[in-house]
């Protein structure tokens, strides 16, 4: 009962855990993918429409363009007079100060006739208008040649040029009639302390007759129907059709700017997301529900679902390229490397119908990405030198060019229109591919990957972890390549990973370094072994695992590494020792463990390789004779027992598998340790 419910709450721990995962997911999805209605299409005059049948899925209008609706406010402006108030009470109160300063000293200066002019010049040009000198230069930049002037509420068009300027009053009081009246008196006179602006621009009414014009303008030079054809692929872009498609534009954002348009739309995307997404997640619960338990394997996945869904989403929300600049053949590639080519291209797929929501017709996009995405996975199986990264590039840019070029040449019957923009886009994505490379690097230690390129790079015999041990334990060192031959071979001809067994076997035995001389191998006539005891040596023995763990930890190899240190012994026991020590004490009951490797059993097949071919190897040095008995007989006894002593129930290897690596061993040791022929010597 306890166990059902520890099952039961380990359940739903699983089924939570991936909810999380697929929320999550959908969610920052969702978010990024362009809400308005976007008219995702990309036009220009004169061009061929490069897009299928377009028809209108409402009614609108068809707007005029921008020079149509400027020549139209051009003209009405054109003829457009603002509106000014004359204001009466000015020339009172001018008139009125002029006889209170007359009164009170301006007599002394000038006589009765004087004053009678001056008057009279007052109410003259008060009666034409005084307008301020900056509302006048406005009236002289605009070209305004008249106004409507507004005088007890009835308007009357008025010349800008019979209108004066205070500067312009001055000069006509001055000289309204030099014959009789000297200048130099009125001079005397102050007459600017007279002369106030009358004429005052009325804004509002001025805007509102503006207003009431334009709004006469008519903003459509026609209308579309619902269902009505507006263009077909290939067709020429007239000027008619650039302002149908401008006009609908429009209208499309409009319409999206509703709430319940926004929301049905938001509606839409969560469930199309959610759908690829689950998608994928019951293959992998299907197929590879391993991955659910390595963090790092789920993290990259679900990265890369999120990543370039976002990113198609911001460059075609905001228009700053096309799409087909986003290198989308990199996620097969990098997934291939990683994990394996079926999720490769799943996650492939889900990737690409995802970025298609973002396009108004996605069926060239998904089917250009999908014949690549399935060319990256073919030309490129494993990555151990960069050369490989260009060939997939150059297979990734025939498979666009070639593809696109078809569809071209299916709907275009004129190779002068074709669209050269699309190969220059397709020119920058193969660029950006080969970027590849070095985020393969990123993505190894931020997810905790091993590819084949730091494989190839570890394998090197000048690393400075194999160069000091071919210095300081030399044998031991042969043992490691001799093994790394054998064990790759045998993962060649069982379809496991060559480079992989072939690294590990070169560091299996890094732990030797501490105590080499313990080791048969590097031992030159004399013993150390001698002066121990049994447990002892046993212990010295059993110790180059953990001192293997500890040196990788410390010259920072990779975890798959470290995997092959601690698994090339697995839980076996040193059986030399162990057994002498109970031959010695045939009455004591022997502790096994003192003599057990601290290890793990192997978990996959090419652990499960390295642990026969050390085995084996280091045997096969021990033979009496080299014939094919005894080193059939030998493979044999040693695979059989560790098969026996189940070493191997918790890899997926086969017997079938197991049985081919017996047979390679057998060719391979008999072809290492071949009888040569003696050669004759000279008779005399």
């Amino acid at each position: 009962m306890n166990s059902f419910k520890a099952n039961k709450g380990f359940s739903y721990k699983d089924w939570l855990y991936k909810g999380l995962i697929f929320i999550v997911t959908v969610s920052i999805i969702v978010y990024f993918l362009p809400k308005e209605g976007k008219f995702n299409y990309q036009f220009d005059i004169n061009t061929p429409w490069k897009y299928g049948l377009l028809q209108a899925s409402f009614d609108f209008p068809i707007y005029k363009n921008e020079q149509q609706v400027k020549a139209e406010e051009d003209s009405i402006l054109a003829a457009y007079l603002p509106y000014y108030d004359l204001d009466k009470q000015v020339e009172s109160t001018a008139i009125l100060k002029l006889r209170n300063d007359y009164s009170k000293g301006l007599k002394q200066i000038i006589g009765s006739e004087y004053m009678r002019h001056i008057e009279r010049s007052l109410k003259s040009l008060y009666s034409r208008g005084v307008i301020s000198g900056s509302d006048l230069n406005e009236l002289n930049e605009d070209s305004t040649s008249h106004i409507m002037l507004v005088e007890h509420n009835v308007a009357r068009s008025v010349p800008v040029d019979q209108i004066l300027s205070t500067k312009e009053a001055y000069e006509y009081l001055l000289n309204a009639d030099t014959i009789r009246f000297d200048k130099r008196i009125l001079q005397q006179c102050n007459l600017n302390n007279y002369i106030l602006s009358n004429v005052t621009y009325n804004e509002s009414k001025s805007e509102s007759v503006l207003q009431d014009l334009l709004s006469n303008i008519s903003w459509a030079s026609g209308y579309v129907l619902n269902g009505q054809k507006i263009i077909d692929r290939g067709e020429l872009i007239d000027e008619h059709t650039y302002d149908i498609l401008n006009s609908l534009e429009k209208e499309w954002e409009k319409r999206s700017e509703t709430l319940q348009e926004k929301r049905l739309t938001i509606v839409g995307q969560i469930l199309f997301v959610s759908l690829f997404i689950a998608c994928f997640m019951f293959y992998l619960e299907l197929f590879r529900k391993d991955y659910y338990d390595r963090k790092g394997n789920l993290s990259l996945l679900f990265m890369l679902i999120i990543c370039f869904p976002v990113l198609s989403s911001i460059i075609v929300e905001e228009n700053l390229t096309s799409i087909y600049v986003i290198p989308f053949a990199m996620i097969p590639i990098i997934i291939r490397i990683f994990l394996d080519s079926r999720t490769a291209f799943m996650a492939h797929v889900t990737i690409i119908l995802l970025c298609s929501i973002t396009l108004r017709y996605p069926h060239e996009f998904i089917l250009l990405q999908m014949l690549t995405g399935m060319a990256a996975i073919y030309s490129l199986r494993e990555l151990s030198q960069r050369s490989q990264l260009f060939r997939t590039t150059f297979i990734v840019f025939a498979c666009y060019t070639l593809l696109y070029f078809a569809f071209e040449l299916i709907h275009e019957d004129d190779l002068t229109k074709l669209n050269t923009r699309m190969y220059i886009y397709f020119g920058i994505n193969g660029i950006l591919l080969l970027f590849t490379y070095p985020l393969l690097f990123a993505l190894e230690k931020i997810f905790g990957f091993t590819s084949n390129v730091t494989l190839v790079e570890l394998s090197n015999i000048n690393h400075p972890l194999l160069r000091k041990m071919s210095e300081i334990a030399p044998g031991t060192f042969q043992h490691s390549l001799q093994m790394s031959n054998l064990a790759a071979e045998a993962a060649n001809r069982i379809g496991a990973k060559s480079q992989l067994v072939r690294t590990g076997a070169l560091y299996h035995d890094i732990g030797k370094l501490e105590n080499p001389a313990f080791f048969t191998e590097n031992q030159s006539g004399v013993n150390p072994h001698k002066s121990l005891g049994y447990e002892q040596s046993a212990q010295v023995i059993i110790n180059h695992v953990v001192d293997g763990l500890k040196l990788a930890d410390k010259y920072n190899l990779p975890k798959v590494i470290k995997d092959f240190i601690d698994t090339h012994h697995g839980r076996g026991v040193t059986k030399y020792f162990y057994i002498s020590y109970q031959n010695e004490h045939p009455d004591e009951e022997v502790n096994i463990e003192k003599f057990r490797y601290p290890g793990i059993n192997p978990f996959t097949k090419e652990q499960a390789i390295l642990m026969m071919a050390d085995s084996v190897e280091a045997a096969s040095r021990s033979l009496a004779e080299y014939t094919e008995e005894s080193i059939g007989a030998l493979v044999d006894k040693i695979i059989d027992s560790q098969v026996a002593d189940g070493f191997f129930k918790e890899c997926p290897i086969t017997f079938k598998d197991i049985s081919s690596v017996k047979a390679l061993f057998k060719e391979k040791l008999k072809t290492i340790y071949h009888t040569r022929i003696t050669y004759p010597e000279l008779k005399k």
